[in-house]
């Protein structure tokens, strides 16, 4: 950690991250307001003293409602990527540990889904499932699927022929506990700073999908609904897009500069 916080990406990184982690877990209490709280008078006002961001089209203060919407969007990111990480580790795993056809198969087949684009394949997945947060959470962690399968078989084969795998391969241990106790410890470190850039990936595609209606649903406070639901009223006050996009941006710079900057560190030539 002392190393990653002098870097000067990962020290950017950490310090957007505990603003965005502080609004996730602390945001419903530092809010000065009731986000779902009407205030007809005050409709679309710039910041001012009692509202710091400024107000939407019903009055709601938006600094309350961005940080009540913190912990929805974050949540959204990280669950789908822990999801998305978590079934392709499981396949590429198994794809490079066994090999052969059964590897050339799956292969072949996470080939065929990493041509068809991310936000592609995750709309494709909503319209068939049908919108709404948890079906939205499924097609991101589906989407990720593939190409963190991808970069798990390519770890996993640059462990495999290692000296402590054959020992293990040579006492006849079986094939669950070489990938549970020997290859897997050594492998995760490209699946933690992978998973940690994909966060930034997730929060955008949750955001792009609640802009188009097919995530979060009103009243809910996620960042790109709220876009979603000021952007016809954003001539008479642009501070109603221009907040909740900004908190997108930081979530996802944050978890994008930490995730460059722990990379570099894990990387040898990047360390050099």
């Amino acid at each position: 950690m002392r190393d990653l916080l002098r870097h000067p990406t990962g020290l950017a990184g950490a310090i957007l991250l505990a603003v965005v982690l502080l609004a996730a877990l602390f945001g419903s209490f530092l809010a000065p307001h009731d986000p779902q709280l009407f205030h007809p008078a005050t409709r679309l006002q710039g910041p001012s003293a009692s509202f710091w961001l400024g107000t939407d089209q019903f009055g709601r203060d938006l600094f309350s409602r961005i940080l009540n919407g913190a912990r929805t969007t974050v949540a959204f990111g990280v669950s789908a990527t822990l999801l998305g990480v978590g079934f392709g580790a499981m396949i590429g795993i198994t794809a490079g540990v066994v090999g052969g056809w059964i590897d050339s198969l799956i292969m072949r087949l996470v080939d065929g889904l990493l041509a068809v684009p991310d936000l592609l394949f995750t709309l494709l997945i909503v319209t068939v499932l049908g919108g709404g947060a948890g079906h939205a959470l499924l097609a991101v962690a589906v989407a990720f699927t593939p190409g963190m399968a991808r970069i798990s078989r390519s770890a996993v084969l640059s462990v495999r022929t290692r000296e402590f795998v054959q020992a293990a391969v040579a006492r006849g241990e079986s094939r669950a506990y070489i990938i549970g106790a020997e290859v897997l410890p050594n492998a995760l470190g490209p699946l933690i700073v992978e998973a940690t850039i994909r966060v930034s990936f997730a929060i955008m595609l949750g955001a792009t999908l609640g802009f188009l209606g097919l995530g979060a649903q009103p009243p809910s406070t996620e960042w790109g609904l709220m876009i979603a639901e000021a952007r016809q009223y954003m001539f008479r006050n642009p501070w109603c897009v221009a907040a909740p996009g900004a908190a997108i941006a930081i979530a996802a710079l944050g978890f994008n500069l930490f995730g460059d900057a722990l990379r570099d560190l894990i990387d040898p030539r990047g360390r050099r």
